[in-house]
Order: structure tokens, then sequence, then C-alpha cells
């Protein structure tokens, strides 16, 4: 399996002081940053938008940027996010009108392309687009909202997405995002996980204890990925 990424989600990092939230959660361990784009539309909520992530950039952010779109429609956005930074751009399906079409957007944009599927949603769309998909997201929650509880279903899914995965012999890397904590993310891994997004779990830990130290909470991450593999 391929190395453990932690992807912290900055949906849940204090918005004021946004870049150096960033620095510190990095130079604590993390490996990704996770970035979260809601439209009011797709799913109740709104966050943000190409000019933060290129604010990141600017502020001297060298990670990959994980974008997640939960957005509809997505083609239009999509060269926006490209040039303003993000390494990997993720959709859901219901947002685009032509799943293949989009994916190739993405890379002829540049970036790694990644299919996201709600807790609802099957995983029939792989079968027909994992040549162009670089990476496959599955959500442990309903999208729209940072600090809800773990979904266990997910654990099944992530079984099978693990074993579409393998079966195919492609570089594709199978991230989790929602209630993501120390206490479950070693059953996470162990269905199948290699990339883990958790928003509340370090930034809120942190933020109620000291905040500026994240590297408790990622090495408690880290011990558990270490015993589950």
């Amino acid at each position: 399996m391929k190395d453990n990424l932690i992807a912290p989600s900055i949906l849940s990092a204090d918005f004021a002081r946004l870049g150096e939230e960033v620095d510190n959660v990095l130079a604590a361990g993390a490996d990704v940053v996770h970035f979260d784009v809601m439209d009011n539309h797709y799913v109740p909520n709104l966050t943000i938008g190409p000019l933060v992530c290129e604010a990141l950039r600017k502020h001297g952010v060298t990670a990959p940027i994980d974008v997640h779109l939960m957005i509809r429609p997505v083609d239009r956005i999509i060269p926006d996010f490209a040039a303003a930074g993000a390494s990997y751009i993720t959709f859901h399906p219901e947002g685009s009108e032509h799943v293949d079409r989009t994916l190739q957007l993405i890379r002829d944009e540049g970036c790694k392309a990644g299919l996201v599927f709600n807790p609802a949603t099957p995983l029939t769309h792989l079968q027909y687009v994992m040549d162009k998909v670089d990476m496959v997201l599955l959500m442990s929650v309903n999208p729209g909202f940072g600090g809800q509880s773990f979904l266990p279903s997910a654990l099944d899914k992530l079984r099978q997405a693990r074993q579409l995965i393998d079966e195919s012999g492609r570089n594709i890397r199978l991230e989790i995002d929602g209630g993501v904590k120390v206490d479950n993310i070693g059953a996470i891994h162990a269905a199948g996980a290699d990339t883990f997004v958790a928003g509340s779990a370090i930034f809120g830990a942190a933020q109620a204890q000291d905040p500026n130290d994240y590297d408790s909470v990622i090495s408690a991450l880290r011990g558990e990925l270490a015993g589950s593999a």
C-alpha cells in the first residue's frame, strides 16, 4: 500500500490567521492541505474559492493542495483552481454532466483528478473512468459541514474501493473524509484508505489545548496508523 498521507481540512482552521495555521500544521507533519469548496447549492454551506488557494501559494505553501469541489456545475471553476495552484481537484459525479470530460479537463489543466462519492452514491462510475482517476475520495459523512460523526458504513465501501483500485493495477490514491479521528483512523486504514482528511480532529483538538501545537495530534494519528499496518 502507498505511504499514508494526512490531509488537514482548513475548513476547521482559524481563517483570521489561515496562512499561519497552514504553516503550523505542515510543520507538525501533515502532508497535504485539504481545501473544501462549497457553493450553498450542491451542499447547504458556502466556503472558499480560488483566491484563497492562490493566497496560500503566495504565502509560501508548497505542499500539495487537495481541492474538493462540492459544487454544481464544476467545469467552469476548474481552470481557475488549476491556475491558483491546486495539485488535486476532486468532484462529485452529480456535479458534472459529463464525468469523463471533466476528469480529462482537470488533467489537461495540469492537475491530478479525482472522483468523490457521497455515503449513498454507488461506486459504479469508477469502472468506466479508472484510466483518468488519480484519487478516489469517499465521504464518511454527508457533505456540507465540518465536525460530523464518522458513518461506519464507509468501512465496507472503502474495502470495495480498495479492491477495485488494486484490481486495476493503477496508481490511484484512496482518500477518506468525514469524522476521521485518533480513535477510528486505525480501522479506516485497515479498510484500505491511504489518505486521511481530518478537520476538527486536528485543528479543533489543538485549538482547545494550544492554538499552535498540532504535533501531538498528528503524532497520535501517525501512531494509530503505524499500529494498524
